[in-house]
């Protein structure tokens, strides 16, 4: 792997080894955890961050990486949620999550391989009617210009597949390697002043009032970080840490592979505008070129929490159905992970307790959403909570069935959508 530069392996503090005394304890390495650590740094506080692996060892390092706007639950559903107003915060704070994506990597110099471009795809008529409607809907009440509708004939010249039969371009969305901007975020957090302890799993938060001052305990198995807030940014590895968190979300998995280096002209040939693609189906397929001329394509999703057999070649399989033309062509790697998903499908942002936040269920769709989060909860830590309460303000429930059954009622519940995607 290309570390981005600056980052090196003695970049960060390694295991926490002895108690440690800081004003927040952030627990998680991906990017939620990653932008939390660097904005409080930068407001002057004292910040550790717990890993238990490495940094970007979840959905953070292994995403698709497609940075796109609003939340996976859609515009409409968080206006039944939250009220027209507040659905509409959320969306310009979608928006300026784009912006600030694009401000820390430049801010920072992260080298992560930024791309401006993203494309969702229509597979069937009923697809291009929706498209159509979020662009006017989008230009008319967002006042959100960047995107247009694209139509066939210009869609064919810019994907080299016969599959699909319109588009919707956003010039302001785009796509990078997320690992790389994990790291980059890790690093400038460190930069800033924070200690970045990977190798350090959380056992157990707790609280106490020492001389009548409230603080919380932040336990590994061999130390405890003393703090006055802690952020929890663990989303489909909160586990026993937090039940009630955990009962909120479901981890499911989802798989991306890469092809063998194709040559700078083939891979520019199948999306020749460089955009990130996906389409609009449920259960939908996603792709886009590496800075390395690969061809990166997942999207294939376990509700059941096993990971079937023969996902690299099913993975393949549906490749081929969009670019027949690399039959040829070998995958070279593969890989998956859980994505944290909520029942809504909306962010779940919140406290705890006055003194512990935390921040989870992106459901697939946080590679910029997580990036201001981490700036809101930093926010609210200083005092000034006005814009992380309004995501606290999303009503969320536990997924029905209790642990033994929620999974298997999700399961039967993605036939129906699994079922639909072919109407």
């Amino acid at each position: 792997m290309r570390l981005p530069a600056g980052i090196t392996s003695a970049s960060f503090d390694g295991p926490l080894t002895g108690d440690a005394d800081v004003d927040i304890c952030v627990v998680g390495g991906g990017v939620a955890g990653c932008s939390a650590a660097l904005h409080l740094a930068e407001r002057g506080y004292k910040v550790a961050l717990l890993e238990a692996q490495d940094i970007g060892f979840g959905a953070s390092g292994r995403s698709g990486a497609q940075a796109i706007f609003g939340a996976a639950c859609g515009q409409n559903k968080l206006t039944q949620l939250l009220g027209a107003g507040d659905a509409r915060r959320v969306w310009d704070m979608s928006v300026e999550a784009l912006t600030l994506q694009r401000s820390l990597i430049a801010r920072h110099q992260i080298d992560c391989d930024y791309v401006a471009g993203q494309m969702h795809v229509a597979i069937k008529p009923r697809h291009e009617a929706e498209l159509r409607a979020e662009v006017n809907s989008l230009r008319s009440h967002f006042d959100y210009d960047t995107v247009r509708y694209v139509e066939r004939d210009e869609l064919r010249s810019l994907l080299a597949t016969e599959r699909y039969a319109a588009a919707m371009l956003d010039t302001n969305s785009g796509h990078l390697q997320p690992l790389n901007y994990t790291l980059g975020l890790a690093g400038a957090a460190a930069r800033a002043g924070a200690k970045i302890h990977t190798h350090s799993a959380v056992v157990a938060v707790d609280e106490s009032t020492p001389g009548g001052a409230a603080r919380v305990n932040v336990r590994t198995v061999h130390a405890v970080v003393r703090c006055h807030h802690a952020v929890l940014c663990c989303n489909a590895y909160i586990g026993a840490l937090a039940p009630v968190l955990s009962a909120r979300i479901m981890a499911v998995d989802t798989y991306i592979v890469a092809t063998e280096i194709l040559g700078e002209v083939r891979a520019a040939n199948l999306i020749r505008n460089n955009a990130a693609v996906t389409d609009i189906n449920w259960v939908l397929d996603y792709f886009r070129r590496s800075a390395d001329h690969r061809l990166l394509f997942g999207g294939r999703v376990s509700y059941s929490g096993i990971d079937p057999l023969g996902t690299k070649a099913a993975t393949r399989l549906r490749m081929l159905k969009v670019f027949p033309q690399l039959q040829d062509v070998r995958i070279e790697y593969a890989w998956g992970g859980y994505v944290d998903i909520t029942l809504n499908r909306a962010p779940d942002f919140g406290r705890l307790s006055p003194n512990v936040y935390y921040l989870q269920g992106f459901s697939g769709h946080g590679i910029a959403l997580t990036g201001i989060a981490g700036k809101l909860v930093a926010e609210a830590v200083a005092g000034a909570a006005e814009r992380f309460d309004v995501f606290a303000r999303i009503p969320h429930r536990g997924f029905p069935g209790g642990p033994a059954l929620r999974r298997p009622a999700l399961v039967l519940a993605m036939l129906w959508y699994r079922l639909r995607d072919l109407l």
